[in-house]
């Protein structure tokens, strides 16, 4: 199966990879616990942002690496989950790094204890 951005099953095909497989993947993949805490930061990603992978783990995603998505558009998605979220949008990077176009997807449910944001450069 080829695993796209936009594959529906994405969030389970996701927690089924070793994080060290989100190399792999042609978009970013942040995969974060409940708090927002970064569990793995893919190299997709880290070029993106000009991040160090391993600096960031461990840190807060919406507060210390990209407070530009502590917003009610993003982080506030995250925090009011019922059930399962899975919302695509289009959105603006604007922390450390010159404006970039970029389409994420939010994804969570309330059974696993990752979170996910996965980023595509707008095309």
């Amino acid at each position: 199966m080829l695993i796209t951005f936009y594959v529906p099953e994405l969030f389970q095909l996701l927690e089924d990879f070793d994080n060290q497989d989100f190399d792999n993947f042609n978009f970013g993949i942040i995969k974060m616990n409940k708090q927002g805490d970064i569990q793995a930061y893919n190299k997709y990603e880290a070029d993106l942002a000009a991040n160090d992978q391993q600096q960031v783990l461990g840190k807060n995603f919406f507060t210390q690496i990209a407070p530009c998505t502590n917003n009610f558009l993003v982080a506030e998605r995250y925090s009011n989950l019922t059930e399962e979220l899975d919302e695509t949008l289009d959105y603006i990077f604007t922390y450390r790094m010159r404006p970039t176009a970029v389409t994420l997807r939010l994804l969570s449910n309330s059974i696993s204890t990752n979170q996910y944001l996965i980023v595509r450069l707008k095309s």
